[in-house]
């Protein structure tokens, strides 16, 4: 019995040994390099039981393929209108191809460093063909963040994935902010394009207001001029009819009418403070005498 017990004992602890020596477990959202000697031989990135050969023949390097995030470092960009500005992003990425992660990074924190500095170069490269108003503006017609942002990410995440291995899932910005010795003169160079938006709408308002002016003007003297033309149209009718009277008048008793009308220059040309030394036999005056009723 006892030897049953030894026997049985001996079993156990081969397959123990076995299973620890000769496999390994991958788990989810995981991936494993094996590698013999320093030379990759198999890369497995399916959960589950795989086999090896026991140290010091195998080596099994796990990684975690999930989503990793990560800020980028505070760094200074000089856009293309030779402004600082501080911009900070944000990135997600993960583990596309293990073996070349392996063996061109090797670690998570190689790979913060190595994305931080990639991410910092294609920042300078992409930010230097804008000017500060794509980011900053009161026109939101100037600003171009998300195309800023998508170049950023395309370039990043294609060289990514061509040296390291890493695939970029996103890359936005995150912060945006400029230097102290900067600001001062950035709210200046602002000012000044809101002064030229200025000056150029009084400009406007003035030529507008020449061209109303104007225009009301011109008007206006057509209306006085139109309106002059028909006082004399209506002066001339009257003057017309006045005579036709004045004739059909005289026709009717011409004695009567010349009468009349030197009473009518008489009483136009005299008032009571009015004193005239003229002969009375002459006319309009001969009226008073008698003279102008023959």
């Amino acid at each position: 019995m006892k030897k049953i017990y030894k026997v049985l004992f001996i079993a156990v602890f081969a397959v123990i040994l076995a299973s620890v020596g000769f496999t390994f477990t991958v788990r989810e959202g995981s991936c494993a390099v094996v590698s013999r000697f320093g030379k990759i031989v198999a890369v497995y990135t399916g959960a589950g039981l795989h086999g090896k050969l026991p140290w010091p023949f195998d080596q099994v390097i796990p990684y975690d393929t999930r989503n990793q995030y990560m800020d980028s470092g505070y760094t200074e960009t000089l856009t293309n209108d030779k402004i600082n500005i501080i911009l900070q992003t944000y990135l997600v990425w993960n583990i596309a191809d293990p073996q070349l992660f392996h063996t061109s990074i090797g670690d998570y924190e190689a790979a913060q460093r190595h994305l931080n500095d990639l991410v910092a170069n294609t920042k300078n490269g992409v930010l230097g063909n804008y000017k500060l108003s794509a980011l900053v503006s009161t026109n939101l017609e100037d600003i171009r963040i998300d195309e800023i942002s998508q170049a950023i990410e395309e370039q990043v995440a294609q060289a990514a994935l061509r040296n390291y291995g890493i695939r970029v899932q996103a890359l936005k910005i995150k912060r945006l902010a400029l230097p102290d010795a900067n600001i001062q003169s950035v709210f200046a160079q602002m000012s000044a394009d809101r002064q030229k938006y200025v000056t150029q709408y009084l400009a406007e308002g003035d030529r507008d207001a020449a061209i109303i002016l104007g225009e009301a003007n011109a008007k206006a003297a057509e209306i006085v001029a139109q309106g002059k033309l028909e006082a004399a149209e209506i002066n001339a009718e009257t003057e017309r009819q006045v005579a036709e009277i004045y004739g059909e008048a005289y026709d009717k008793n011409s004695e009567l009418f010349i009468f009349l009308k030197k009473l009518i220059a008489l009483e136009n040309s005299a008032n009571p403070d009015t004193v005239l030394i003229l002969r009375a036999s002459e006319s309009p005056f001969d009226v008073m005498t008698g003279g102008g009723a023959r």
